[in-house]
């Protein structure tokens, strides 16, 4: 993870923001539209950097147009902006990633503007630092799931979590469907046992050695 990352380029990045119930924010329309976001970076260059030809051609035909890299956002504007959110070092809130070792390991690298650590119990301190320490992996809760198996797309079906907006593989669509498939994994599976589930905090499906 850490050779890739460190070589390739961030190319979008989705973020849902509910609340503690998943109701998405209205942004004061008065529940007539809801919103979710997604960021395409101006960083990565198709006929310069390097990348995965099969990537690069599923997220073109799901409408990503790289000939407009250039109108994306800078990683280091995006950086400062987060630093300011007040989503980052943030305990009371709670982060959802699907197979997310990747996700978080693009983000480190955005926040700290370096390469990741050759240590990966470094790594997963820092991360633990950054998110508060209350992050979860989707794809390594639902291995302690009965009947859940395969990726984003296939466990969300299992569950009759339907995709209400935007496209496959594009990342704020992808990011709406995760935090509906989390919802309903803890609901189905763990009722009100917040104990139990806790068990699964701050562990990234690849990278399960230890809780940081």
């Amino acid at each position: 993870m850490k050779a890739n990352v460190d070589v390739l380029k961030i190319i979008q990045l989705g973020f849902t923001l509910p609340d503690e119930h998943g109701n998405l924010p209205d942004l004061g329309t008065n529940n007539r539209t809801h919103y979710i976001w997604q960021s395409n970076f101006q960083d990565f260059n198709l006929m310069r950097d390097i990348h995965a030809k099969d990537s690069v051609a599923l997220l073109h035909s799901q409408g990503i147009d790289f000939a407009r890299a250039v109108a994306g956002v800078s990683s280091v504007h995006f950086a400062k902006l987060a630093a300011a959110s007040g989503l980052l070092f943030n305990k009371a809130l709670t982060w959802v990633t699907f197979h997310g070792a990747y996700d978080i390991g693009y983000l480190v690298k955005i926040l700290t503007s370096g390469v990741l650590s050759t240590s990966l119990g470094k790594f997963l301190v820092l991360v633990k630092e950054l998110f508060g320490g209350n992050a979860y992996d989707v794809k390594h809760v639902m291995g302690f799931c009965n009947g859940l198996y395969g990726g984003l797309e296939k466990v969300a079906d299992t569950l009759q979590v339907d995709r209400i907006a935007g496209k496959y593989h594009q990342a704020g669509s992808d990011s709406l469907l995760t935090c509906h498939t989390f919802h309903k994994i803890r609901e189905t599976y763990f009722l009100a046992n917040d104990d139990g589930f806790r068990e699964y905090v701050n562990v990234f499906f690849g990278l399960e050695i230890a809780k940081a």
